[in-house]
Formats: C-alpha cells, sequence, structure tokens
C-alpha cells in the first residue's frame, strides 16, 4: 500500500536548517517497519511540508514473540528497541528495571511498568552506560558475581554485548523478528523511472534487505541517507548517485540529513 502524505510545513526548526530548498517534491523511500514507517512520514512532512513525498515500502513486519525466560535472578533489563519493549510486556517473570535505547523504546517500556535509563544513542553509549554502572556497582550481584542482565532482542543484531561487556553477564532472549517482505508495487514503479528518490537506512540489514528487493536494473538517482557509518558502509557505491550520514545515529538526525538531501537537489 503506497501512503502519500503531504502537509504544510510546521516545524520552522528543521525547516529552517535546510533554507533555500529547491520547490520540487522529492519522493522518499521508507522501507522501516510499521509502526516507524508511518510515523517517519508524518515527522518528514511536518518538517519539510510538500517538498518530501514520503512513499512506504515496509521491507520487514514485527512478529512478537513469547520465549521461556530463563530463570533469574536478573539485576535488570536491556531493551534495545521498541519491539522489544512491546514483547517485554508479555513476559514474566522480569525484573523492572530496563536499560533503553531510545526515547521510544524507554516510553514503552514505562508503559509496560519497567523503570527505564534511557540511552540517547546507540549500542556504544549503551556498552559504555552498562561498564560505567558496573564499574559503580550500581548493579546489583548476586554472591559477589558479575551482574546479570537479560537482553531482549530481535533474530538479527548488530552487536554482541556479552563479547563488548565482560564485566557484566548478559543472558540473550530473542523476543521478536522481522520477517521480511517485498517491494510494494507503488515503491517499483517509483524506482523503475528516471529521477531523485532520496532512501533512509537505519540499520545494514535494511541495506541488504533493499537490495534483495530492488530489481536488478533501477532508473531512478538513489541517494541514501544513513544513520551511521556503520550503515552507510553496506551502500554499493555502484548503484547509488550518493550516500549522506547523519551526524547523530538517532531520529533527529536523520530528518536533518533527509532534509540537506532535498536541499541539493540530489547529484
Amino acid at each position: 500500500k503506497m501512503v502519500v502524505v503531504m502537509v504544510a510545513c510546521s516545524s520552522s526548526l528543521l525547516a529552517g536548517s535546510i533554507g533555500g530548498m529547491a520547490k520540487q517534491s522529492f519522493p522518499i523511500l521508507i522501507t522501516r517497519p510499521e509502526p516507524q514507517a508511518s510515523r517517519l512520514a508524518a515527522e518528514l512532512t511536518d518538517a519539510y511540508g510538500a517538498r518530501a513525498a514520503p512513499l512506504l515500502s515496509p521491507l520487514m513486519m514485527t512478529e512478537i514473540l513469547t520465549p521461556q525466560v530463563p530463570s533469574g535472578p536478573f539485576a535488570a533489563v536491556i531493551l534495545t528497541s521498541e519491539a522489544g519493549a512491546a514483547a517485554a510486556e508479555r513476559l514474566a517473570p522480569l525484573p523492572r528495571p530496563a536499560f533503553c535505547v531510545g526515547t521510544r523504546t524507554a516510553i514503552r517500556a514505562a508503559a509496560a511498568g519497567f523503570i527505564p535509563t534511557v540511552i540517547e544513542a546507540d549500542a556504544a553509549a549503551l556498552v559504555a552506560t552498562l561498564g560505567t554502572a558496573a564499574l559503580n556497582t550500581a548493579l546489583p550481584t548476586a554472591a559477589g558475581d558479575t551482574a546479570r542482565l537479560l537482553w531482549l532482542r530481535g533474530a538479527d543484531r548488530a552487536a554482541d554485548l556479552a563479547a563488548l561487556l565482560p564485566q557484566c553477564q548478559i543472558e540473550e532472549l530473542i523476543v521478536y523478528a522481522q520477517r521480511p517482505r517485498p517491494l510494494t508495487a507503488a515503491a517499483l514503479d517509483c524506482l523503475g523511472r528516471p529521477g531523485p528518490v532520496i532512501l533512509p537506512l537505519f540499520s545494514p540489514r535494511s541495506v541488504r534487505l533493499f537490495l534483495a528487493a530492488a530489481p536488478s536494473r533501477i532508473e531512478a538517482r538513489l541517494l541514501a541517507v544513513a544513520i551511521s557509518a556503520q550503515v552507510a558502509a553496506e551502500v554499493p557505491a555502484e548503484r547509488f548517485a550518493g550516500c549522506r550520514v547523519a551526524d547523530t545515529p538517532d531520529g533527529a538526525g536523520m530528518l536533518v540529513a533527509i532534509g540537506r538531501a532535498i536541499s541539493s537537489g540530489l547529484p
């Protein structure tokens, strides 16, 4: 299903950061799963008005799983996504303290009854926060052992937290899966026509899924906007007109980076 949203720009801060834009409307192909896809579309049109033409084609569909929780006790849970927080609500028993990557993850966790500590960045910031907490003995331990933490994650992971945090005892529980989906007919039609298309990319896996789903011949001039250098490294130069990297690895950074892509008019 194609959803195109065009409204007047109401975000003076972001609109101001891309002053002097061309009046052309730029297709922005959003491949995030729901509800993140619709949320990003609304944020883009709120920030950039008719200059942004979001086209939704989620390449992943979230499936919540209900596995058996390992025997505790655990000092806290680690939640690195909204999907993980949603899955946590269905599981019991779990400790109430939760280390959450991102404000939206923390909000979802709080709604499920957890006590969130918000890490406003990425896996590196999470590792630093947990490492500091362990050193300061803010994480309770059992019988002098290292703190036990339960990471509620998806079937696909971008980092090995256990290896990065030897000072903690991290156990992993897969509580959701992102099932691949094909590109919609509207998305394929957009890629098959000459003209600029902006493609926001939020994870290495999203790059791989797009390349697998996209036609071998793309007529559009694709500009990738990557949330981090790690994601940008997955983008093949021969299939894209260019790749921009957000200044900060979060939603606000992506909005600004997409605005800059619109402002540039694309290569």
